[in-house]
Order: structure tokens, then sequence, then C-alpha cells
């Protein structure tokens, strides 16, 4: 492999992000041409935008209809639902809740912090 292509590669997990970023962003169902015109001039070639597509599918975080003789293609939670899960999922991972807990707390911008303390204020 040349260093070109070395370069042009993407970190694991990152096409899937952007194919689900341009799915949220346009907000309808779109079939892989639609998506593979979306990415723009980095886009791989068509036929790696279908499996990913498909990949998306089978883990669940897409619906998919048949469009002709094709499937088109809309994210089944929003982003922030998406990302939420994930965190969720960090943190069952983590051997020590609390600490992963102060981890994260540890972490915050003072307005995140914030705004983390008014949702949980409002809770009670």
């Amino acid at each position: 492999m040349g260093e070109h292509a070395r370069d042009q590669r993407r970190e694991s997990g990152a096409l899937e992000a952007e194919v689900m970023a341009v799915l949220w962003a346009e907000g309808v169902p779109m079939t892989a041409g639609q998506v593979h015109t979306a990415l723009g001039a980095s886009a791989p070639v068509y036929k790696t935008v279908l499996t990913v597509l498909g990949r998306l599918h089978g883990k669940g975080l897409l619906e998919r209809e048949r469009v002709g003789r094709a499937h088109a293609y809309v994210p089944r939670r929003g982003p922030a639902d998406e990302v939420a899960s994930e965190m969720n999922q960090a943190l069952v991972r983590g051997a020590d809740r609390f600490a992963v807990l102060q981890r994260f707390v540890d972490g915050l911008d003072p307005d995140d912090e914030r705004a983390l303390r008014d949702l949980l204020d409002s809770r009670d």
C-alpha cells in the first residue's frame, strides 16, 4: 500500500460516524448514492458507502425502506440519543462506576458542569 493510500485511511469507525452525521444533518431517508454524494470529495467509493450503510443497519442504528431498486436509510435515533447510549455503555463497562463518573465530572468544563448540575437538580 502506498504512502498516499495509508494517509487516506480513516480511523476505525470514522466513516460510520461521517455517514451518520450526513444522515442526521439531512433528516430524510437517503440512498447510498445520495450519502456518497453528500460525503463530498473525501468520500470513499460508492460500494464502501453501501457496505457501511449495511453494517449500520445490521447494528440496528438505521432503518431502511425500499425505494425502487435501492434502499433509503434513516437513523433510528437522533445524535443526542446515540451519544447518551454510548456514554451509558461505557459506564456499564467500567469496573468501578463511581470512579468512572468521578473522572467524567473532573473532565467537564465549567459550563458543562453547571448544565449537569442543573439537570440533576431539576430531577428532584
